[in-house]
């Protein structure tokens, strides 16, 4: 086994699971419940653990992960219609519904 994803928000551990596991790679989580453990240790050794059941899937999960991450970084957008500046993550703007080209 081994560790691929570590961070204080479980939110994005979550996230990187599901990506992670719909695409055909085993993982497990540790730490999952030692946010009661707050205070008793060291603030990082009670984030969430993300850790791969089979080392060889090490790469593409990596890959994967790289990826997400270069998405999320794409630019803003300028609406054709409203001019209101959307995010990479909408494919319609969020002011008048119209579809980015």
């Amino acid at each position: 086994m081994k560790l691929l994803y570590t961070r204080e928000n479980r939110y994005l551990v979550h996230n990187i699971q599901n990506i992670i596991e719909n695409n055909g790679i085993a993982t497990i989580l540790k730490n999952e419940y030692a946010a009661g453990a707050v205070g008793h240790l060291v603030p990082h050794e009670s984030w969430l653990e993300l850790w791969l059941v089979n080392d060889r899937d090490y790469d593409k999960a990596i890959h994967l992960i790289n990826d997400m991450i270069k998405g999320s970084e794409e630019p803003d957008w300028i609406c054709s219609a409203c001019k209101e500046t959307n995010t990479a993550a909408f494919e319609f703007c969020w002011n008048c519904q119209n579809s980015h080209e």
